[in-house]
């Protein structure tokens, strides 16, 4: 396994300065924003597509800093009920298959999206009840008519360019959970995966060490975000696990995001980095830092800290003992 970074957190840096001040951390590998959510500050689509002399020099200056590049990632809303949004997302996510094939990297992150509830819609809706009936409706079409009909085109699309898709389980959007993940993967092919962030499954009481044996049997993981979630438990019973409060206003909110340790311990991420390796993930563990209470750099050393010591960086090889 190597420790990565998902590199949006130094978005204010240049490009070598990004890649310096992360290397100096232990870090080893590079997750990077192509648009979207993330933004693009470290990875220019439309200036490297086609590129090759740019792309060899991006490539030979990440490589510099004994750096790989795990991941580029493109969160949007590609099933958006508003056209401009979804086609917008749509390009980048295709533009970002094609960049991800033309460098050698293996996976592209993003988000599943959301639709609306009806081909008219203004805004996504996400349904999370299954009654009254109404919302199963909702559910029935989106999934029939707008979310596998995507995905299916994309998958292929991904496979003939050789890359995977990490869709990264979210609330708000429509795969958040294993089986919403499993559901979609079975419906358009292997290609899609999950981009696995604990944080996400923690808020909505899923253990993870348990979600990583679930989507492991099934070879359904491309790629992995280290992030921590504390649960405030009086607030928990105040506003519940849909919680809408600001994440500006933590001491109000249920459950906020916290670098990796300061959640849960060190055993635990232990479990989850064992379950890892144990269901056939060896490949990169990187930081998302989201953490309201530490500076960037301070929550990034902090959580490569508590992360290098567990991380596993050989290979198993044979069992001498038996």
């Amino acid at each position: 396994m190597k420790l990565g970074v998902f590199t949006v957190l130094y978005a204010d840096k240049a490009f070598d300065e990004m890649l310096q001040t992360v290397s100096a951390k232990g870090i080893k590998a590079v997750e990077l924003g192509t648009g979207g959510y993330p933004g693009d500050a470290h990875c220019k689509l439309d200036e490297l597509l086609g590129d090759e002399k740019k792309q060899q020099e991006f490539l030979e200056k990440v490589a510099s800093y004994g750096l790989t590049i795990s991941a580029l990632s493109c969160h949007a809303n590609p099933l958006h009920p508003q056209k401009k949004i979804a086609e917008e997302a749509d390009i980048l996510f295709t533009k970002t298959v094609q960049l991800a094939n033309q460098l050698g990297v293996p996976v592209v992150n993003t988000f599943s999206g959301c639709p609306g509830d009806h081909e008219n819609a203004l805004y996504p809706n996400w349904p999370v009840a299954p009654w009254p009936n109404d919302f199963q409706e909702i559910l029935k079409w989106q999934w029939e008519e707008k979310i596998i009909p995507y995905w299916k085109e994309k998958a292929l699309f991904a496979e003939e360019h050789h890359v995977k898709i990490g869709l990264e389980l979210h609330g708000g959007f429509s795969v958040h959970t294993p089986a919403t993940l499993l559901r979609l993967r079975e419906a358009c092919g292997e290609s899609i995966g999950a981009n696995l962030d604990p944080s996400h499954l923690w808020w909505q009481g899923i253990d993870p060490v348990e979600a990583i044996k679930i989507l492991g049997r099934e070879k359904a993981i491309h790629h992995f975000h280290a992030k921590d979630t504390i649960i405030d438990q009086p607030n928990m019973n105040r506003n519940g696990l849909t919680d809408m409060t600001s994440y500006a206003d933590m001491q109000k909110r249920a459950w906020y995001f916290r670098t990796v340790g300061y959640g849960h311990d060190a055993k635990f991420w232990a479990d989850i980095i064992s379950t890892l390796r144990l269901y056939g993930y060896d490949y990169v563990v990187s930081i998302e830092h989201e953490d309201g209470l530490m500076s960037i750099d301070e929550g990034l050393s902090k959580a490569a800290g508590n992360l290098l010591p567990i991380l596993m960086k050989d290979s198993v090889g044979a069992m001498w003992w038996t």
